[in-house]
């Protein structure tokens, strides 16, 4: 069965994301930032052990992109 509630947070931080992007209110947007935080650290902190896997190796791919690139242009 696929996990709800991990979904759910994502969906709230992708959304609160977008009412960042509208708004002009200062308040708004700090409370926006501060909810969307927690809701992704929160949602991945309860996520499957395969999601965690799959993050850590996306972020070597792009640390090894990011690597080549500065490589690149010295």
């Amino acid at each position: 069965m696929l996990p709800l509630f991990p979904l759910l947070l994502l969906f709230l931080a992708l959304g609160n994301i977008c009412i960042y992007q509208r708004s002009t209110n200062e308040l708004t947007r700090v409370l926006t930032v501060a909810t969307a935080a927690v809701c992704l650290i929160w949602g991945f902190a309860i996520a499957h052990w395969s999601i965690h896997l799959l993050s850590l190796l996306l972020l070597f791919k792009y640390r090894g992109l990011a690597f080549a690139l500065s490589s690149s242009r010295s």
